[in-house]
């Protein structure tokens, strides 16, 4: 370094820490908008167009079984200020480490963002977001989010890539267990909770992250259900299916929105323009930062999208794209592209704009060690308290799918009892895929939790029988031997964890390896069965729903699960889940949604030429929104308050729900509705309403819901979202097939 350069470097440093500080309140004020705008601008004036461009990249940090790196090229880059955020970086003393590099050894001194896919749970893991789902209890699903938040921020983390929040109704797409499943109202529903879960009320409280709502958009949606691949359809699906619950993550405050891998009709999401630029700013009015998916900007290159890099980098910020997720592609092209003259520096300067104001609001400019608590961590981290509510969202989202002849809840007095499966006594496939800093050690097997449940006179024997996916039977004869000598056989199966998740897709849906031959073996004993069930998908199941007496769908359950499953298979806790995708009979049946259009021609059993398949019934074998209970609810005076009502008018929907069984219990009422006549045709049924209530025996309880424009309306036959005169029917009950009707008629 010259004499020049030994002068004025830490002249500069001086001076901009104390722009960066002056006036900043302390911990727990708030900076007001002029006053972001103010530093932000400040800053943007005396940096260079490198170091703006380092600002909108993202470059990972290796988190390896030896501990976490980073490469020494990435390292280097942070130190030029050339590095705005890395993800995959965590730990008090790792994170404050690398963010010392920034602040300490840089021009500017500019704080990092740290992020990181945390996504049913950090350390403490709750079950996957499907599952969360089935709860159908928001409150519950925000908890857990507002825990894993927690979690992530006492382990450095500012930044999570979640909620994810994509419609589907292919359960062949692996990234489904990612989801809410296949409606768009349940969606938007908890995508809303998730969102406030992990940001809470103030991205100032250090205990906070920001959220990711992803992927943007109709990701969900592949052809043939394979991950990364085309998307077609129509704007109207796409603005009634697909982008409902982006909007409700971004009304519930979401930070930052992440681009989806797919194209969109023929132009690749990361540089499309219908989305990022007309929907996402000019008609939402986002005002966060968005970030591409893993290498997402280079891979318009394959999809025949953008002819070079220059070309993938010019076409994404154009797209209002504002962080490049690892390829380097931003830093090393978009200077270039600026002094070209091939886009204004305006473009780089409204990105740079977005990622600084956020840093402003998680207070990193403030203190930027202020997510670097090492006895908050420790106090933090799989807590006595995240692990207890772990198990109560694992516990509501459960779902009772068969019980035949009461069979469970089962007897902790049992004497014999045969624990038999692939997944009986494993910790690492409760984790489910995409399960944080999550670790096997840390997980109650199901195995564990029934003897921790059991009388200590109940003789637990376990096999494993099978591995999940092999073709080998070698254990089948001791399966069968423990489960003739027990009572009641309680089987584990399902599939792995890597079998859901990111480029998971499975061309079959029925349980994986020799599952089902294992459950035919132990059948034939006459040895009663409980069928529990790890997955994260809705799996094609007949024989079993057929053959096997009670079925427990327990999706991956995370830390608590064995416990979670244990106290519903005894009975210390009564299931209350309901589905939050349907249940196809056979693969050959997706894509399946409950939500579908009538035909001109629907089903009918007297007349061939209707629609129907030749060798399997239409109806689902467990539709939308259904679950028992070891209880029993009758449903009953369906009432709508007024027989016509105006285009802005609204009704109020009443039914009466009885707890006409002998246990207390909790039941999810759902309130449908479908517009029978339309400028286009309308769904048979739509998700408009939901609560959750709980009843003691022989309660009964009213349970109101309101219908108005912002339920009734859809895109008519012109885009426009309006609600159009005609007649609607209402159905309520407890799941999408078995219901009461009602109906009112909509006026001029």
């Amino acid at each position: 370094m010259n004499a020049f350069k030994k002068i004025l470097y830490p002249m500069v440093v001086i001076w901009t820490a104390t722009l960066i500080s002056a006036s900043t309140p302390a911990l727990g004020q708030h900076l007001t908008e002029q006053e972001i705008n103010h530093k932000v601008d400040s800053l943007l004036s005396i940096m260079t167009l490198e170091e703006k461009v380092g600002q909108l990249t993202l470059f990972t940090s290796d988190m390896t079984s030896t501990g976490p790196t980073i490469r020494d090229n990435y390292l280097e880059l942070v130190r030029e200020g050339k590095v705005g955020a890395l993800f995959n970086a965590f730990t008090v003393d790792y994170t404050r480490k690398l963010q010392k590099t920034a602040v300490e050894e840089t021009r500017l001194g500019i704080p990092l963002l740290f992020g990181f896919d945390v996504i049913h749970g950090f350390r403490t893991i709750f079950p996957i977001p499907l599952g969360e789902t089935a709860s159908w209890d928001p409150e519950l699903v925000r908890e857990a989010s507002r825990v894993a938040g927690r979690e992530a921020a006492a382990s450095g983390l500012h930044w999570t890539f979640a909620p994810m929040v994509d419609v589907t109704n292919d359960p062949r797409w692996g990234r489904t267990s990612e989801g809410s499943g296949e409606d768009p109202y349940l969606g938007s529903v908890m995508a809303a909770a998730r969102t406030r879960g992990f940001q809470g009320d103030d991205l100032s409280d250090h205990q906070t992250v920001m959220a990711t709502v992803k992927h943007f958009a109709a990701y969900g949606a592949p052809e043939g259900g394979r991950d990364y691949n085309t998307v077609n359809m129509s704007e109207r699906r796409l603005r009634e299916i697909y982008l409902p619950p982006f909007k409700a993550a971004l009304d519930a405050g979401a930070s930052t929105i992440m681009t989806a891998f797919n194209e969109l009709n023929g132009v690749p999401a990361t540089g499309n323009k219908f989305l990022m630029n007309k929907i996402l700013h000019e008609e939402w009015d986002f005002s966060g930062f968005t970030v591409t998916d893993y290498t997402s900007i280079p891979e318009m290159i394959t999809h025949g999208y953008a002819k070079d890099g220059r070309d993938a980098a010019l076409k994404s910020i154009e797209a209002n794209v504002d962080m490049d997720m690892q390829s380097g592609l931003y830093l090393e092209q978009l200077p270039e592209l600026v002094r070209n003259e091939e886009i204004p520096e305006g473009y780089i300067n409204r990105s740079v704009r977005r990622i600084l104001e956020m840093k402003y609001r998680l207070g990193l400019f403030e203190d930027p060690y202020r997510y670097s608590d090492a006895g908050r961590e420790k106090r933090e981290i799989l807590s006595e308290e995240n692990r207890a509510k772990a198990r109560e969202v694992a516990r509501e989202s459960i779902v009772l799918l068969k019980n035949e002849n009461d069979l469970l809840p089962l007897p902790k007095e049992v004497e014999k009892l045969a624990v038999i499966g692939p997944l009986a006594d494993s910790q690492e496939h409760l984790l489910g895929n995409w399960s944080g800093a999550g670790r096997a050690e840390d997980n109650v097997t199901v195995l564990q939790g029934i003897k921790n449940k059991v009388s200590g006179d109940t003789d637990v024997t376990y096999v494993k029988g099978a591995d999940i996916n092999s073709s080998s039977r070698e254990g089948f004869d001791a399966a069968v031997k423990a489960a003739r000598d027990a009572e009641v056989a309680v089987m584990v199966v399902g599939e792995a964890r890597e079998m859901s998740g990111e480029a998971s897709v499975r061309a079959h849906l029925d349980l994986p390896g020799v599952q089902q031959e294992l459950l035919k073996a132990v059948k034939e004993t006459g040895t009663t069965i409980v069928m529990v069930l790890m997955n994260g998908r809705p799996l094609a199941i007949e024989w079993e729903a057929q053959n096997i007496p009670a079925i427990l769908e327990t999706w991956f359950a995370g830390t608590e699960g064995g416990n979670a499953i244990a106290d519903i298979l005894f009975g210390d806790d009564n299931p209350s889940g309901k589905l939050p995708a349907t249940f196809p009979r056979t693969m050959g049946m997706v894509p399946y949604h409950y939500n579908h259009k009538m035909t001109g021609r629907p089903f009918d059993p007297n007349n061939s030429y209707t629609s129907r398949y030749l060798d399997v019934e239409n109806s689902a074998l467990y539709p939308f929104g259904y679950g028992l209970s070891y209880t029993t609810f009758e449903y009953d005076n369906l009432s709508v308050s007024r027989d016509s009502i105006g285009v802005a008018g609204s009704v109020n929907v009443t039914v009466d729900v009885m707890n006409i069984g002998e246990r207390t219990g909790e039941e999810v009422v759902q309130l449908y509705i479908r517009d029978l006549v339309g400028s286009v045709t309308r769904p048979v049924k739509e998700l408009k309403g939901f609560e959750k209530i709980q009843l003691d025996p022989g309660e009964t309880q009213t349970v109101s819901f309101n219908l108005g424009p912002e339920k009734l309306a859809f895109y008519n036959i012109d885009m426009e979202k309006v609600v159009e005169p005609g007649e609607f029917k209402v159905f309520v009950g407890g799941n999408s097939q078995d219901v009461l009707e009602g109906g009112f008629t909509v006026v001029d």
